[in-house]
């Protein structure tokens, strides 16, 4: 099969890329050996907008043929980062030496050294890309992604919340504020409160067009403190939903606040008519919190990091 590689070019190509994940993912059975769709969501409105992660014409190169059309897609993702999306019937050696190439000259990162970093995610069982990788100089990393997946057809335990605690949908834009500090306190749990950035990146997360105000819960504490949160990304199309992000304030772990909300979350999601809840994990620690709520490891993605001289290539 004959491919041409290009560069991301305009809106159009977002919204093919958006169906070309969707269908990918059905295709795997609901496993996530692609990026969901959501996931394409949540790194343009936020990753992109607010943390200057794009721009995805920089970020994101298409391979296309004249009878598939849209056949793989290799993107970033934080800076530094590639990941390769593309159909089992469409792979080959070739391509995927191709797309490795494409990631290392234009993905990767130049460091103090004088060399360049990329961290290139790769399956666990993907043993063809893991030899491509490590002929091109590659090594394993500790560092990887777990994607946990639950049937919402099964019973969802039941989780109370301590007395006063509620879970609620956040109201309108008036609890942005307190909802954006309560995100960056649980991601930044050592830093001084001075160096909260403010909430108006928040608006960017409410534009993505899988976000439901309604899927996305807070837990109010007694004394009317938002304490814990989770935005539920809800794709009616494969009746999954995808639990991105999780926290808990830091002074309020360990009373249970998490496993009662995303069982909430797992509840209302079924009433929409989801079957399916995921959510990803990176430490031992979250992987047991999430286990502990049925939602087992369906696949395990590795980062592999190439830290050596820059690749520079001529492509036609």
């Amino acid at each position: 099969m004959a491919t041409i590689m290009r560069p991301y070019r305009s809106e159009n190509d977002f919204w093919q890329m958006r169906i070309f994940l969707r269908d990918l993912f059905l295709r795997n059975g609901r496993c996530e050996r692609s990026w969901q769709t959501y996931r394409l969501d949540y790194w343009r409105w936020h990753g992109a907008a607010n943390l200057e992660h794009g721009p995805l014409a920089e970020k994101v190169f298409l391979w296309e043929s004249a009878e598939f059309g849209l056949v793989a897609i290799l993107n970033s993702e934080a800076p530094g980062y590639a990941y390769l999306q593309l159909p089992a019937e469409h792979r080959s050696t070739a391509l995927l030496h191709e797309m490795v190439s494409v990631a290392l000259q234009h993905l990767s990162v130049p460091q103090p050294s004088g060399t360049c970093r990329l961290l290139l995610s790769c399956f666990d069982d993907d043993r063809e890309l893991q030899t491509i990788l490590s002929a091109r100089d590659f090594r394993k990393t500790p560092y990887h992604e777990n994607g946990h997946a639950r049937s919402l057809l099964e019973p969802l335990p039941t989780v109370d919340l301590p007395a006063g605690y509620s879970i609620r949908a956040l109201r309108d834009e008036t609890e942005l504020p307190a909802r954006s500090w309560l995100s960056w306190r649980a991601f930044h749990p050592d830093e001084p409160d001075s160096a909260f950035e403010g909430w108006d990146w928040y608006r960017n997360i409410q534009r993505a067009p899988l976000y439901h105000r309604e899927l996305d819960l807070v837990v109010e504490a007694p004394e009317d403190m938002l304490v814990a949160f989770t935005t539920i990304w809800f794709d009616d199309v494969t009746r999954t939903g995808a639990f991105e992000p999780v926290g808990t304030h830091p002074d309020y772990q360990r009373r249970g606040l998490g496993r009662a909300l995303l069982t909430e979350g797992m509840r209302r999601l079924r009433e929409r008519g989801a079957t399916l809840a995921t959510v990803g994990s990176g430490t031992p620690a979250a992987r047991a919190f999430y286990e502990s709520l049925g939602m087992v490891v369906a696949d395990r993605a590795e980062f592999w990091e190439y830290n050596n001289p820059c690749v520079t290539l001529t492509h036609n």
